[in-house]
This record gives structure tokens, C-alpha cells and sequence, in this order.
């Protein structure tokens, strides 16, 4: 009797299947980001509150203030209002961006149904937030774009020759980004309705700007106040702005007469870190009382 022997074949790793799954995730976050930015453009409150309000601040800062020096450079030029409000605007514009404009819109997906709806839809929930982040991402970049236009053609601001300070720029405008989204969908469970949203978000960001060195001069608040601002990263954002577009000579208002910048990369990395938490703890497709 001849003993035959059968050959099953072996069972595929799930290696290539996680592959495909993250990389079925990235593509349709990919999508999702264009959708996104497509419908943040289409609301005309949301592009004026978050996209456009800095670009108005500057303005009326710098044509209310257009006779006022904020300092000198050590050429004897004088810094004009639009110099010395341009990267408090672009600090301001990360956190609206991220902050403000993603804790309205995900507590309004929430409210009227749509976050219940892609429960249901095979849309991956990490397709979801790429797409949340990337809006962020895009219309952050554009809203600098516009703000630094503006400054230097308009307003005379001259912008920074030294390759060191752009790589400055970059950084600080990343980890900024990212850490006003995270923060922005970790603030999103706060509002018990889309109705609500508004009225709880935008006090927070509007407060953190007038603490943190965005419409007042840092150094001329109070030492207490100062100091209670230091804990939240907006303040930090605006410094490491202000570190790359104010010439060196006006360090001497800063806290410690001194940029910080490693400061700027740890308080921002922490907040990242407590936003990606609250976020995980926090973030429900639907509401556990709906």
C-alpha cells in the first residue's frame, strides 16, 4: 500500500494584509483631506472666523498702529505694528485653524448625524482624522501663505534672509498644527451640541489670544498672567514666531530675554501628547447620551 501525502497550502501571513489595511487607510485619508478642505472653503463663517480673521487683525493692527514703533533694529530702522503683529497673526492662525475650527466642525458632525453615518460607512476612523489633520494642514499653510504676502508686499515687512530661520519656521509651524488639531478634536467632546459649539470654543481661543502675546505685548501683561499663559501652547507658538520675522534686538522682551526655542519644541511636544490622550479617552463616533 502506497502512502500518499497531500500538500495544503500554507496559510498567508496577515503581514500583507495589516500592509494593505494602512495603506487603504492612508489613500482614503488622502481623499478625505481634499473633501475636507473642499467643504471648509464652502462655509463663509468658517473661512472668515479661522482663515481670514488674523488677515483683518493684521490689517487693522497695522493701519491703527501705523505711525507707533515697536522697537528698533540695530541699524536704527524702527519696527512698524505690521512687523511686530505678523507672527503673533501667524501664531493666532495655527490655533484657529486647529483648535477652533476642528472642535466646531467635529461637535456639528456629531450633532446633525454625519460622525453616526460614517460609523457605518467603511471609512476607517483613521482615514477620518488624516483627513481632519490635513485640512488643518492645507488650510494652515495657505493661511501663513496669505499672511506673509501680505505683510511684505503690502505692509513693507521685511521677511527673514537667513536659511536657519525659514527651517525655524517650518518646525514650529508643524508641531504647531498638529498640536492645535489634536487639541481641537480632544476639545470637541466639551460641547453638548452643535449648537453650542460655538458659543464654548470660540471664548477659549479668543481668551488664549489676548494671554498669550497675540493682540497685547507678552512683556507688558502681568507677571501672574504671564506666567499662567506659559502653561498653554499658544504663547509658546507666538514666541517661536516671533524668534524667526522680529529682529534679534527685541529678545529683550521676552520673559527671559531669550527665544527659548527648545522650550517652544517641549511644551508644544507635551501638549501634543495630552491632546493625542484626551483625544483617545474622548473621541466617540457617537455620543454616549445620544
Amino acid at each position: 500500500m502506497s502512502a500518499t501525502t497531500s500538500t495544503t497550502p500554507a496559510p498567508r501571513t496577515t503581514s500583507h494584509a495589516v500592509g494593505s489595511s494602512i495603506l487603504r487607510a492612508i489613500r482614503l485619508g488622502g481623499l478625505r483631506i481634499g473633501y475636507e478642505v473642499r467643504a471648509y472653503f464652502r462655509q463663509g463663517d468658517t473661512v472668515f472666523f479661522t482663515f481670514l480673521f488674523p488677515v483683518v487683525m493684521l490689517t487693522i493692527f497695522s493701519v491703527s498702529f501705523s505711525q507707533a514703533s515697536f522697537g528698533q533694529t540695530a541699524d536704527g530702522d524702527d519696527v512698524s505694528a505690521a512687523w511686530f503683529y505678523l507672527p503673533a497673526m501667524l501664531a493666532a492662525g495655527l490655533l484657529l485653524s486647529g483648535v477652533q475650527n476642528l472642535a466646531i466642525d467635529i461637535a456639528l458632525e456629531k450633532s446633525d448625524g454625519t460622525l453616526k453615518r460614517l460609523a457605518g460607512s467603511p471609512l476607517p476612523v483613521v482615514s477620518y482624522f488624516i483627513g481632519k489633520l490635513g485640512q488643518s494642514f492645507v488650510t494652515g499653510l495657505a493661511q501663513a501663505a496669505v499672511l506673509l504676502a501680505l505683510g511684505f508686499t503690502v505692509f513693507g515687512v521685511p521677511l527673514p534672509e537667513e536659511p536657519q530661520n525659514w527651517l525655524v519656521f517650518a518646525w514650529v509651524f508643524v508641531l504647531g498644527v498638529v498640536t492645535s488639531a489634536i487639541l481641537g478634536i480632544a476639545l470637541s467632546a466639551v460641547p453638548r451640541s452643535g449648537k453650542s459649539a460655538t458659543a464654548v470654543v470660540i471664548p477659549i481661543t479668543l481668551v488664549l489670544q489676548f494671554i498669550s502675546g497675540v493682540y497685547l505685548a507678552f512683556s507688558n501683561l502681568p507677571d501672574w498672567l504671564q506666567n499662567f499663559a506659559s502653561v498653554f501652547p499658544l504663547k509658546w507658538m507666538a514666541q517661536g514666531m516671533r524668534s524667526v520675522f522680529l529682529p534679534e534686538e527685541l529678545v529683550i522682551l521676552e520673559p527671559n530675554e531669550s527665544w527659548e526655542l527648545p522650550g517652544v519644541a517641549l511644551v508644544l511636544g507635551l501638549w501634543l501628547v495630552v491632546g493625542l490622550v484626551l483625544a483617545r479617552l474622548t473621541f466617540r463616533w457617537i455620543r454616549k447620551d445620544s
